[in-house]
């Protein structure tokens, strides 16, 4: 028996889609989603700016639309034109906007930076499938006492939507994170590696537990996900190039010396994971920022060709 392919969803009215982003829906064609919060709070300006601007370049020249999520002036936005990916670069008070901030923000009608979790909830409304990001948030260090858990992976346990990225970020308990995505139910798939990456370094000494090796292969994947009504998003763990990774034994100390430092300046919350990528930065000398823009254009790359081969099914 077969069954039938998953309807084309009408984006939720609530949205404003870019011109050109409603076409490629309708019509059928391969659309991206990314993110706004690696822009306002993941990297630092300009080079925030430069990085959205080129990656969104790398979505067009493989074949796809692309399309930045934000909230501007109290509205979801799908797609973002070059004087908005300016502003959400270059204002340091855009806020950080997660799942459970949506309506507030709306209800404001200020503008807001979405996060991995609120791309996808966005995306999903908007009816976009496939979507690029840098890393995944998860289980932080000593999670199993603060209970500081990304909303990143509720999400991804109720959002139809098949996430590519580093890893989850160096920063996490990566063992603990891949616990909680089995318990619920997330597909964790490696691309092309059995090793689960840790954003700047290619391995992160935990197994995946399946693994795809072609666009066509992740995307024949995303489709049986959706069409069998599972309900889940999909994690798509895509390693940093091995020219641009860090070694586990440089970035770590690196890191350890990041925590130290917030905890004793007592940053928590959603605060905390900015503060350690800026802090990082300058541990390193700016070479994790070098191994960060690396990533997300890899991402980039390998999230249209999905993108593409998933529309052509």
């Amino acid at each position: 028996m077969t069954t039938p392919p998953v309807a084309t969803v009408t984006p939720h009215p609530m949205l404003s889609l870019a011109p050109e982003v409603r076409e490629a829906l309708a019509d059928g064609r391969p659309v991206v989603a990314l993110e706004s919060t690696i822009i306002s709070h993941g990297m630092p300006y300009p080079a925030n700016v430069g990085m959205a601007r080129e990656v969104e370049q790398i979505v067009r020249d493989g074949g796809a639309v692309p399309a930045t999520i934000a909230i501007l002036n109290g509205r979801p936005t799908v797609g973002l034109s070059d004087d908005e990916l300016e502003l959400f670069g270059a204002d340091q008070g855009i806020r950080k906007v997660s799942v459970r901030d949506i309506a507030h923000v709306v209800a404001t009608g200020v503008n807001g930076a979405t996060t991995v979790a609120s791309t996808m909830r966005i995306a999903a409304l908007a009816g976009i499938r496939i979507f690029v990001t840098g890393g995944l948030g998860g289980v932080h260090q000593g999670g199993e006492n603060t209970m500081d858990v990304s909303a990143d992976l509720t999400e991804l346990s109720r959002t139809p939507v098949a996430v590519i990225s580093a890893g989850v970020k160096s920063i996490l308990d990566i063992a603990r994170t891949l616990e909680m995505l089995e318990t619920l139910e997330v597909p964790v798939v490696g691309y092309g590696t059995d090793d689960f990456p840790s954003f700047f370094s290619r391995s992160s000494g935990v197994a995946v537990p399946m693994r795809v090796d072609t666009p066509e292969e992740a995307a024949r994947l995303v489709k049986a996900q959706l069409d069998l009504g599972l309900g889940t998003g999909i994690s798509i763990a895509n390693p940093v190039p091995v020219e641009d990774e860090m070694a586990r034994e440089d970035i770590d100390g690196v890191i350890a010396q990041a925590l130290a430092d917030a905890d004793r300046l007592g940053v928590t919350g959603k605060d905390i994971t900015p503060y350690l990528l800026g802090r990082i930065v300058e541990l390193s000398d700016g070479r994790s920022l070098e191994t960060n823009l690396a990533l997300v254009r890899n991402n980039a790359r390998v999230g249209t060709a999905i993108a593409v081969a998933h529309a052509a099914l």
